[in-house]
């Protein structure tokens, strides 16, 4: 079948991408922003400037995470087994970055991104040209992450309480987290 990873020729010693980790990943990581933006709006509200462009990326965000869940079915690839995790934590995460402030919801959406700017970065690279539909997915939807990074930024992210702190502790989440789903 045209397309079909499994008809891709493989040089030995090239190592082979792992496709399905990487859908599985993709779809955890768009779930856990969905719940993130969705414990984020519940504290703030709709009114202010800070929940409307949290409002914006949760809508593209929980496009994302459609794309991927049909390509999930369509593939056949097995979903994280930590989703009900992701669902509370990732809430959890948004709400309580959302008490300390709007600047530490920023903090938040900035951090987040900058990893997953990254993680898509290096899936672009690993997956060269094996899985078009795939790629184009993924640098589509990086794109868009880095936009959110920017708009959290100029929002006054670096203004929140312990920034330094709070972006670190944040950035190591989400790499365990993308650790995680990869294999669980």
């Amino acid at each position: 079948m045209a397309g079909d990873t499994q008809d891709q020729v493989t040089l030995p010693g090239d190592p082979k991408p792992d496709i399905d980790s990487m859908i599985r990943v993709d779809q955890a990581g768009e779930y856990g922003a969905t719940r993130i933006y969705a414990g984020q709006l519940a504290i703030l509200g709709d009114r202010s400037p800070a929940a409307r462009s949290i409002a914006k990326m949760a809508r593209q965000e929980e496009r994302h995470r459609q794309e991927f869940d049909r390509i999930i079915a369509e593939r056949g690839v097995r979903p994280t087994l930590l989703q009900p995790f992701w669902d509370r934590a990732g809430y959890a995460l948004g709400a309580v970055t959302a008490l300390i402030g709007p600047e530490a919801a920023m903090a938040c959406t900035a951090a987040v991104e900058t990893e997953i700017d990254k993680h898509y970065s290096e899936q672009l690279d690993e997956l060269g040209e094996s899985d078009p539909e795939l790629s184009g997915m993924i640098a589509e939807f990086r794109e868009e992450e880095r936009e959110h990074r920017e708009t959290a930024l100029a929002a006054g992210a670096e203004q929140a309480p312990a920034y330094p702190l709070l972006s670190g502790l944040i950035r190591l989440g989400c790499r365990v987290a993308i650790s995680a789903a990869k294999r669980i």
